[in-house]
């Protein structure tokens, strides 16, 4: 996934220092409108990715593993609760980047609407280049506001192939701020473990607390199909029409969250199935900024502050008490969808298991399989259990 870098010999005053986190800040706030509803702990994951000429099949890895690294996270409890989750995305190795930050580019800061997380996965593209990993890792941990809580689960995802100590900022710089911020590096080499080895990228996984493993980036994630996936589809066109659009950005919402649907349904099937999977979960899928009944749990009064010419032709004409009406029956509607989805979605996973039971050979390590490896095991440390 993608990553981060700080220019050296720079200097700044306390003051200056303290503007410039208040400015991330407010980034972040502005990049995604979703706010934090409770105090529970936090699970950070930033994906830094390699996207120089030779890393077509890791991009292609990348946009199919997020739904199912969101599924396992979304199954994460801590004392009953389920974290909030935020995502954060980087790109390396691009040489039409800007030379001074290394080729390093933060596609995404921490952000919890997974519509506009899948939609930049499916932007990236290959270019270029000279891949600095300790540049990146060291760029995302400065860049991003890191939860500061020793309760969270702050982690780092970072793939590519070639020469992990290439460029001027050296990875132990990068692990020293990790240690800092308590967040673990995870490497992931696209290629032959051994190689990765050779070409260092076991160093930062171990300095770091976190892992180092290596995957096919050129592999196709298993594809099996089963009974339950045209219901989920059938399902998954359900839910979509308990969404209630408002706002400017209300209309564009709704079509993102369409053509994310279709991109990764055709990306694979087992790509677009986790995804509606994901949607069922309204601890990980939530559109309160563009949809009217996710708002409405979380603004009991959001009727009274919205544009009325904003909400779909047949809505505009109604009044409060309707509005209202017509809200809490959309909001039955998708929770009975939602809980029909998980159901199906959970006889599928069987189903699936079964499958890959019997086709016992193939044990090819994708970036789907490694990063839910990882996730299984490291959220233990933070006393946190996957359901």
């Amino acid at each position: 996934m993608n990553l981060l870098f700080k220019p050296a010999a720079v200097f700044f005053s306390a003051y200056a220092m303290l503007n410039l986190s208040v400015l991330k800040n407010n980034e972040a706030k502005i990049s995604d409108p979703v706010k934090q509803i409770n105090n529970n702990p936090k699970i950070q994951a930033a994906i830094l990715l390699d996207v120089s000429n030779s890393m077509d099949g890791l991009i292609e890895q990348a946009k199919a593993q997020l739904w199912n690294m969101v599924n396992v996270m979304g199954k994460t409890k801590c004392k009953g609760e389920t974290p909030q989750i935020e995502i954060a995305l980087y790109e390396y190795g691009r040489t039409n980047n800007d030379v001074n930050k290394g080729y390093v580019k933060q596609i995404s800061p921490f952000i919890s609407d997974l519509d506009k997380l899948s939609q930049h996965l499916f932007s990236l593209t290959t270019y270029g280049g000279d891949e600095y990993c300790g540049q990146v890792i060291y760029t995302s941990l400065d860049e991003l506001n890191w939860d500061t809580s020793s309760k969270s689960y702050k982690v780092i995802f970072i793939s590519g192939n070639e020469d992990f100590l290439q460029g001027k900022m050296h990875y132990t710089l990068a692990c020293t701020e990790a240690k800092k911020k308590g967040v673990i590096v995870n490497t992931i080499y696209c290629g032959d473990r051994l190689q990765g080895i050779k070409e260092h990228w076991n160093l930062l996984g171990e300095c770091g607390n976190g892992s180092f493993t290596n995957i096919n980036a050129d592999a196709k994630p298993e594809d099996i199909p089963t009974p339950y996936d045209s219901t989920l589809i059938t399902l998954n066109n359900k839910l979509n029409r308990t969404y209630i659009y408002y706002g400017k950005e209300g209309k564009r919402g709704e079509e993102l969250q369409s053509s994310m649907d279709t991109q990764n349904y055709q990306l694979s099937t087992a790509a677009g199935v986790a995804r509606f999977s994901a949607k069922a979960d309204k601890n990980l899928y939530s559109n309160r900024s563009w949809d009217l009944v996710d708002a409405k749990n979380d603004d009991k009064k959001i009727i009274e502050k919205i544009d009325i010419k904003t909400l779909p032709d047949s809505l505009r004409n109604k009044n409060k008490e309707q509005l209202e009406a017509i809200i809490a029956e959309k909001s039955n509607e998708r929770s009975r969808i939602q809980n029909e989805i998980q159901a199906v979605s959970a006889k599928r996973v069987v189903y699936i298991n079964e499958e890959k039971a019997r086709r016992a050979n193939n044990n090819t390590q994708t970036l789907e399989t490694e990063v839910e490896k990882i996730i299984r095991e490291q959220v233990k440390r933070f006393n946190m259990k996957i359901e």
